[in-house]
Formats: C-alpha cells, structure tokens, sequence
C-alpha cells in the first residue's frame, strides 16, 4: 500500500466520504513512520507519539486540503508533523525565544520537500535491503558500500565469479520490483 497513488485515494476517500477504512489504513501505515521521524528530529517518546497523533487528526479533518499535484501523501503528512513540532517548541519556550529569530522560520519551498522525499526513498531502500537474503545481502555490500569489483568480490567470498554476478543481478531484480511496487522507481 505505498505508491503514490494509492495514498492520494485513500487521502481522497477520506475527504469525499469519511472513509474509516481508508483512514485505518492511512493510520497503520503513518503512525510509526512519522513517530520515528519525530523521534530523529528529537522530539522525546510521549511528544512524538503525541505530535503523531495530531498530524492523523490534521489527516481526518483536513484530507479536502490534500493537493497531489502540489506534493505526495508522504511529503505533505511530514511537513505536517515538522511544523507542529516546531509550532510546540515555540510554545514551550516562548519567553526564551525572540520572536523575531530567522533562525525559526521554515520556508516552504521545493528544496524541502525533495529533501523529504529523499530521505523517505533511503527508508524504503533501506527496508528493501533488509528483506533480501542474506547471501545477496552480503554481495551488494561489498560491491557498493566496499566499493568491490566482481572479481575481487569472488576472491573474498570464496565463490565463483557466474556466482556472484547472478546473486547481485537476483539481488537488484528483486530490489527493483520492491520500489517499483513502493513507488519509489517508476516502471520499466
């Protein structure tokens, strides 16, 4: 349940019929990504499980204002769950904080959202590699994060070198079709 298109209906269920099915769904799958994401941004457990649920109750009462041609699902929940973190740190420390603080202000630009999308691409990608066995696990690694040929990856692994072509070429196929099916690879 994580293409693109599948998230704008059931954002789009939400709005057209109060779909509580297509909002349970939405729920399951968002509450821990944007929990942990909190957690990273260093918001504490309670907060973040806190901020998690405003962001669904933004999602059920606001699901009208959802605009796929502006940005996806994802994007638009996390910018969500950003600005409410920020909109408490402000509140918690309002007499500490000069309101006129550039620092604070987050603009609302492209750079952003890319760097959202970027950062959930590296999520799925990293759960993608997760679910492959640990024999093609093992051979990606030395080739793209040990920086391995071929070759010099046979020779390590004690394998021959068809071997370790075919693993790697197993590996990628099956990698493909995960992001593809995520939406995150588009297609052929």
């Amino acid at each position: 349940m994580t293409s693109h298109e599948e998230l704008a209906a059931l954002v789009a269920a939400v709005a057209e019929r109060r779909d509580r099915e297509a909002f349970a769904r939405l729920f399951d799958y968002f509450a821990p990504r944007l929990n942990a994401y909190l957690l990273r941004l260093g918001s504490d457990a309670g907060a973040a499980e806190e901020l998690t649920q405003e962001v669904l109750v933004t999602l059920w009462r606001k699901a009208d204002q959802f605009d796929p041609g502006k940005s996806s699902v994802p994007t638009w929940l996390y910018r969500i769950a950003r600005n409410r973190r920020i909109d408490g740190l402000r509140r918690d420390r309002v007499e500490y904080m000069d309101p006129l603080e550039s620092d604070l202000d987050i603009p609302d630009d492209p750079q952003t959202d890319r760097m959202l999308d970027l950062q959930q691409r590296e999520e799925r990608l990293r759960a993608a590699l997760g679910g492959l066995p640990p024999e093609q696990l093992e051979l990606v690694r030395l080739a793209f994060y040990d920086g391995l040929s071929h070759s010099e990856i046979a020779e390590r692994a004690k394998l021959p070198l068809g071997t370790v072509k075919s693993r790697i070429r197993l590996a990628f196929g099956r990698l493909r079709r995960i992001l593809e099916a995520d939406g995150v690879l588009e297609a052929g």
